[in-house]
């Protein structure tokens, strides 16, 4: 089959469009999925340009976002069937095999269903930033209904479904973009205030929106100096969520506003194969194919290209400033 293969870690061009051996069915409770589409995410850049996460992982298939159809079922599959459509976040790290290619396998309880509205573009693009929406405001920060929220790059990956999901729980959202071209975009997925940070003050903007108390809650999708400023916005006794580490930081202002302060990594069960983390992540999973077929949870898909136009898929990534996500079709 096709794939894209990692031999050396580097920039965009270590990414090698090849041909590489069709994976089998090894153990009881898998099964194989063709892919029709494949998530881009920044951790694929990383493992690109650090080296993989697992030892001896080279060469490896990076990609951890697919949707699909199974065409083989292994021993002990009961709940899933040749000519499902299915969707899910697993590999690429270096140790499973990626999503890069014309085929996976994966154990079966990864493969969540896919309705039949739902296209797979939109569903391959899915998985890591509803994951990790979900797990930063619901499991980390325990947003509750009319809580204020500010997040971080609002349309962005991340950003834009964690919008979404803060307000079907009906929380009040502030949310920063980089232009003004981004304000309309991010204001139909609920947020009330905008911040467009190039041209006002993120800190002041957000304590003038809630009357100087600060936000109940901030996700920061950025990290570093975002970060550590982001404490100035937050309320007493709230909560801030990263994704990022921010590196050294002097939490003085974080421990007099009692600050609970939360780490998010969606890739932990895997990386330390925690089984019934991955099963609450299928959970997830579960409810965001409802929401997506539904139509009450929208995944911005901002290009679709071939699996080998991979080389340009990460340089556009890396530019920053997309609005969604990028998508690779084998």
């Amino acid at each position: 089959m096709k794939a894209v293969r990692i031999h050396e870690p580097g920039g965009p061009e270590q990414l090698r469009y090849e041909e590489v051996p069709e994976p089998a069915i090894e153990r009881p409770g898998q099964v194989k999925v063709a892919i029709r589409a494949a998530g881009v995410n920044p951790v694929d850049t990383k493992v690109r340009a650090k080296g993989p996460m697992f030892a001896g992982g080279l060469p490896f298939i990076p990609g951890c976002d697919a949707a699909g159809e199974i065409v083989e079922v292994g021993e002990g599959v009961t709940d899933r069937a040749v000519g499902e459509r299915v969707f899910f976040c697993y590999g690429g790290l270096g140790g499973a095999p990626g999503t890069y290619a014309e085929y996976a396998v994966v154990d079966a309880e990864r493969a969540r269903p896919l309705p039949d509205a739902v296209d797979f573009a939109t569903a391959a693009a899915a998985p890591l930033v509803s994951i990790t929406a979900w797990e930063s405001l619901f499991d980390r920060a325990r947003l509750q209904s009319g809580q204020s929220l500010l997040v971080h790059a609002g349309a962005g990956g991340v950003g834009h479904v964690a919008l979404q999901m803060a307000r079907s729980q009906g929380a009040r959202i502030a949310t920063t973009v980089g232009s003004r071209d981004r304000i309309g975009f991010v204001g139909g997925l609920g947020a009330e205030e905008i911040i467009v940070y190039t041209e006002r003050d993120f800190v002041d903007a957000t304590l003038a929106w809630t009357e100087g108390q600060g936000v109940d809650v901030a996700l920061d999708t950025v990290g570093g100096a975002t970060w550590r400023r982001t404490v100035e916005a937050v309320a007493h006794y709230g909560d801030l969520v990263t994704l990022l580490n921010p590196g050294e930081v002097d939490l003085t202002e974080a421990r007099t506003r009692n600050l609970r302060l939360s780490f998010e990594l969606m890739l932990t069960p895997q990386l330390r194969g925690l089984g019934e983390a991955l099963a609450h992540q299928g959970t997830i999973l579960d409810q965001c194919a409802r929401w997506l077929e539904s139509g009450d949870l929208r995944v911005e898909v901002a290009e679709t290209l071939a699996l080998e136009q991979v080389v340009e898929a990460h340089r556009r990534l890396e530019a920053g400033g997309m609005q969604g996500k990028v998508v690779l079709r084998p």
